[in-house]
């Protein structure tokens, strides 16, 4: 088969991209880049040469490279590899990791470059199947961007803030709901959300999760659904549901549909019509 290097930018982060890549002999010189850079072997054997020290990445295994970090790369015993990378600003994933605990600079760079996480190898495999997709939205890519950033403070040694039961609904944050129900048939950003409830956009996405239990982006797409659904129980069609309620498209809202519902839009009106 033939060696293949695909690159994917992000549509919502400056600096955020994917990269999906098959090699047999191809060997990568020494390089580093200036963002933090995690990848997942898929198949094969990942080889690589960084800090000092030889690596041998099996099936499975995160792969984690700091910015500037020197580093080679090939195949491991010139059998086919498969594997994705993603390249995520160091200021975007620091500036998440602030929102989430506490941590030095030291514990920002990971000192392991290969390693068996399965949390942090899902997060990674999931955000670049997410900027695949032409529904993409910014609030899900930066859930999942948040979900890496836990993973490192977690890895690095920093302590994450843990979430406090029974926690007073803070007004802004209550603020901030009132705001997604009011505009769920517009394109709504964390930073629309965010500046709704007079708060950084980092430390909201944080407070948002600790007091409701569930992210913005998740609320949001609950929202929509349960509006979705409404309509589609007063007999309007699954097209205009989509396109009211901020859906890319109508397989977009059938698969969110789907996986909430169990059942597709129009195998629920249907159902309902009997």
């Amino acid at each position: 088969m033939p060696e293949r290097f695909q690159y994917l930018r992000s549509n919502h982060h400056e600096g955020l991209s994917t990269f999906s890549a098959r090699i047999t002999s191809f060997s990568y010189d020494k390089h580093a880049h200036d963002e933090y850079s995690i990848g997942v072997t898929r198949k094969g054997r990942q080889d690589f040469f960084s800090s000092g020290v030889f690596h041998k990445s099996n099936a499975g295994n995160v792969i984690f490279f700091n910015p500037e970090q020197v580093h080679d790369g090939c195949a491991g015993e010139r059998t086919e590899l498969e594997y994705d990378m993603i390249y995520i600003p160091e200021a975007t994933l620091v500036n998440l990791m602030s929102t989430l605990g506490r941590f030095s600079k030291e514990q920002a760079r990971l000192k392991m470059s290969l390693f068996h996480d399965i949390a942090l190898r899902d997060q990674v495999l999931k955000l670049g199947q997410q900027m695949q997709q032409p529904s993409n939205s910014q609030l899900e890519e930066e859930a999942a961007l948040l979900n890496i950033a836990q993973s490192v403070v977690r890895l690095g040694g920093g302590t994450l803030i843990e979430g406090r039961n029974n926690v007073r609904k803070d007004k802004l944050l209550l603020q901030a709901k009132d705001f997604i129900q009011d505009n769920l048939n517009t394109k709504l950003t964390v930073d629309d959300i965010s500046n709704s409830a007079s708060l950084s956009k980092y430390h909201f996405i944080r407070l948002f999760n600790e007091q409701f239990g569930i992210t913005p982006h998740q609320y949001v797409l609950n929202c929509r659904l349960i509006r979705a659904k409404h309509a589609i129980e007063r007999g309007e069609g699954a097209l205009d549901v989509a396109v009211q309620f901020g859906f890319s498209d109508i397989n977009h809202l059938n698969r969110k549909f789907k996986r909430v519902f169990g059942i597709t839009p129009h195998q629920y009106q249907r159902q309902l019509s009997y």
